[in-house]
């Protein structure tokens, strides 16, 4: 194991984490983010680590470098990908300026491995939205034009950082250009960020859907109407309104 004071390295770190694996939650993960063939998450392979306890790992682990972080974030296995985001969150959280610009420009350079749902929710509002705050949101636009999945993912679960502080535009944006999209995941995701929009501001949620409602995919309408009281979801649910 090695000293807390001592720079952490890929082995170091692969020398406590693999070992907490359980191969009975490995295979009921890899049935749970749809690893079959021509599934969404096709070939993916797991260790079989629970979130808690990756997480504690991550905070363990969360003075290895930008260089090493990157390196697990490769990994084969799902939840060393999971661990590498999560510690990317936390380097760009407590980061100056140069630290946070350095962790956006990676994240967005290997979103290829940031390849399913819970990787891409536990970081893109974290790192994403946040680095956005402040600057123009235009990237927003080219990766929910993305032929990736986890690129339109990323790109309508970054502005949750913005929905958080009372900024809807961008979600709204986002949602219109996601409409058409052919992926339940994408239909899921946009949902609940109109979901979340409605939660604050029902007002702006049922502009959206009167002009939209009946051109979103059943689920995404199904999400996004959720916390709406009974009678009014039904009435969208049947096209009354």
């Amino acid at each position: 194991m090695p000293r807390n004071d001592a720079t952490p390295t890929l082995r170091s770190i692969r020398a406590e984490f693999r070992p907490l694996g359980d191969a009975a939650i490995a295979e009921h993960s890899a049935r749970f983010f749809k690893t079959g063939k021509g599934e969404y998450g096709e070939g993916d392979r797991f260790l079989g680590i629970r979130v808690p306890v990756t997480r504690k790992i991550a905070r363990r682990f969360r003075n290895t470098s930008l260089r090493t972080t990157l390196a697990l974030l490769k990994s084969a296995y799902h939840e060393e990908r999971l661990l590498a985001v999560l510690m990317l969150v936390d380097m760009f959280e407590r980061g100056d300026e140069e630290t946070r610009a350095r962790v956006i420009d990676a994240y967005l350079a290997n979103t290829r491995y940031i390849n399913n749902w819970d990787i891409v929710d536990s970081s893109a509002h974290k790192i994403v939205g946040a680095w956005l705050e402040t600057r123009d949101r235009a990237a927003l636009d080219v990766l929910a034009a993305s032929e990736s999945l986890w690129e339109r993912r990323i790109a309508m679960m970054a502005t949750y950082h913005f929905i958080r502080g009372g900024d809807f535009d961008d979600a709204l944006r986002i949602a219109k250009q996601l409409l058409d999209d052919d992926e339940d995941l994408i239909h899921k995701v946009t949902g609940w960020m109109l979901r979340e929009i409605g939660n604050r501001d029902r007002n702006a949620l049922e502009a959206f859907l009167g002009r939209h409602y009946r051109d979103m995919p059943r689920t995404m309408l199904r999400y996004a109407i959720e916390k709406l009281p009974e009678r009014r979801r039904r009435a969208y649910l049947d096209g009354r309104i």
